[in-house]
């Protein structure tokens, strides 16, 4: 029996640029109806980006449309770059929110809000279904695969809301960017790296993210762990309730992330989408 290929459109977003190709981009399959999974994972594989998704009609009332998100190895319930992506991705294909500047995505995590404003999005962080400190001895595989004292992390903490993460704070930004990580020693960790900036620059964090159990070595830009660790910190008082976060030099990237936790404990993490590419695909 001949299969018949499906024909669908298809966009390509950079998220968290500050200029095109600067961020890191997701692709998106508009109309993932009648995909399988295994096609969905097939191409995702084959994209080889941090993530690949398929926009879907929503289960529920509440919802713009139903998003399933997938790196390279498997299926994500969340993920923040993929989420603001496939929210311009939607609209730039016409989608029109039931309520006027919020979107309303449906994901295996549930429901996450979406707000827009030109080529400005974002998200409010959902909740993390794993927080507080990290066990000593995965605290230890971590300093060790980074190749750190563990004298030189200030703190540390599960910021998981989905993807798995959890997070070591150094002092500087310096620390941060001058890792050279032993992934092999740590093949299945989800995790990043945080440290300051000198006060008054544009920036009060580098971040960088590592997630070799997704099949992904280092993430240009991360939503999801900006907006774990923007939680932890704003609540704790570590941070103001607005900054910004860069991310990416080290693979040639200038990300920009933005975060503001509101007065009700909502914390939005944000920044600049491009589309760069329109066309369709064949599955």
């Amino acid at each position: 029996m001949t299969t018949i290929p499906l024909v669908r459109p298809f966009i390509q977003v950079d998220v968290f640029s500050t200029r095109p190709f600067s961020g890191n981009p997701v692709a998106v399959v508009l109309d993932g109806s009648g995909v399988s999974d295994e096609q969905m994972q097939t191409l995702a594989r084959w994209t080889n980006l941090s993530e690949t998704t398929f926009v879907l009609p929503p289960t529920t009332d509440e919802a713009d449309y139903r998003l399933r998100i997938f790196t390279p190895q498997a299926e994500l319930p969340f993920a923040g770059h993929p989420t603001l992506g496939s929210a311009r991705a939607w609209l730039e294909a016409g989608g029109t929110p039931r309520h006027a500047g919020r979107i309303v995505q449906e994901c295996a995590a549930g429901l996450v809000t979406i707000r827009h404003q030109g080529e400005d999005l974002e998200f409010a962080a959902p909740p993390r279904i794993r927080d507080g400190a990290l066990d000593e001895a995965y605290l230890e595989r971590i300093t060790t695969a980074f190749g750190i004292r563990s004298e030189q992390v200030l703190a540390h903490q599960w910021v998981d809301n989905g993807p798995g993460w959890a997070v070591v704070q150094l002092a500087t930004a310096r620390e941060v960017l001058d890792l050279e990580p032993d992934l092999s020693l740590i093949p299945d960790a989800m995790v990043g790296a945080i440290g300051a900036h000198p006060a008054g620059g544009e920036y009060r964090y580098e971040m960088r993210t590592f997630a070799p159990g997704a099949g992904v070595i280092e993430d240009p830009a991360c939503g999801s762990m900006s907006a774990g660790v923007a939680q932890w910190l704003t609540a704790s008082g570590e941070a103001p309730a607005v900054y910004r976060v860069s991310q990416g030099s080290r693979v040639g990237r200038d990300a920009a992330i933005a975060v503001t936790a509101e007065p009700d404990g909502i914390v939005w993490v944000g920044g600049n989408t491009h589309v760069l590419v329109r066309g369709t695909i064949t599955l």
